[in-house]
């Protein structure tokens, strides 16, 4: 479980994507650390929830660069593993009977946006930005974001945030709703815990039975998107236009998508 640290505060997990050098982007190590704690928490009535929240000031930066730089010379059978395990992970903390609070410091881009968007808490800096930057990459999202973003924003704001990966404030989400408290920074991760251990205060099996009516509501949405998404991104992982948009953030440029659509 490299890159996951797992603190058991007694009434509470909390999860630490630790994989600061690269921004927290998602590792397999991650997964199975997220995994273990997500069926700990399950297993342990004790446990009132997990918080989700990335070290040294920054939530997670999404998709782990080096898959994405091989992709086009995965099968696309490979491709199609690697998003249908993002989805996989989000399908557990859905699953999870106890509440999922991420706490977010930084930002949150990409798969990471997804992580987040995927819990049923969210806890963010004032100054921390949520990006679906899958699009600046030539990328379409994945984790279910856009089942996410639709079932919790007006869908204008959620087409804007696709189409242009461009971020949108803390603060911006948390007036729609989306978010569930703003805080001063480097305080997300207190205030997430100080949730989590009155939830741990409270009754497991209700608490169970609620997030469970919830989840059942979101299912809808979310099982067809995390589905539709995997055709979609697969293709688009080995495709010119990710080609591209990789080069470009490697060469610290812009990409030039508009020279894909003259050729």
């Amino acid at each position: 479980m490299d890159n996951c640290e797992i603190i058991d505060r007694d009434t509470h997990l909390v999860v630490v994507n630790t994989n600061p050098a690269r921004r927290n982007a998602l590792t397999s190590g991650f997964y199975a650390g997220l995994r273990a704690a997500l069926a700990q928490a399950a297993a342990e009535p004790r446990i009132g929830a997990v918080v989700l929240t990335g070290a040294e000031g920054f939530f997670c930066a999404g998709g782990d660069l080096t898959m994405l730089m091989n992709a086009p010379r995965m099968a696309e059978s490979e491709r199609r593993h690697h998003i249908a395990d993002l989805a996989a992970l989000v399908g557990a903390i859905l699953d999870c009977p106890r509440p999922v609070i991420a706490a977010v410091e930084g930002g949150a881009a990409g798969a990471g946006f997804s992580l987040a968007m995927a819990c049923d808490l969210i806890v963010a800096a004032e100054d921390a930005g949520f990006t679906a930057s899958y699009i600046n990459a030539g990328l379409v999202p994945d984790g279910g974001l856009t089942g996410s973003l639709m079932g919790a924003l007006p869908p204008a704001l959620a087409a804007e945030l696709c189409l242009s990966g461009r971020p949108v404030a803390a603060a911006r989400l948390h007036t729609l709703g989306a978010i569930n408290a703003v805080v001063p920074p480097g305080q997300a991760l207190a205030a997430a815990e100080d949730i989590a251990a009155r939830l741990a205060s409270g009754p497991a099996v209700a608490q169970a039975a609620i997030k469970g009516l919830i989840v059942n509501a979101r299912r809808v949405l979310m099982d067809r998107q995390l589905e539709a998404e995997i055709t979609p991104m697969a293709a688009a992982l080995a495709a010119p236009e990710a080609a591209e948009g990789i080069a470009a953030f490697l060469g610290k440029r812009s990409p030039d998508f508009a020279a894909l659509r003259r050729n």
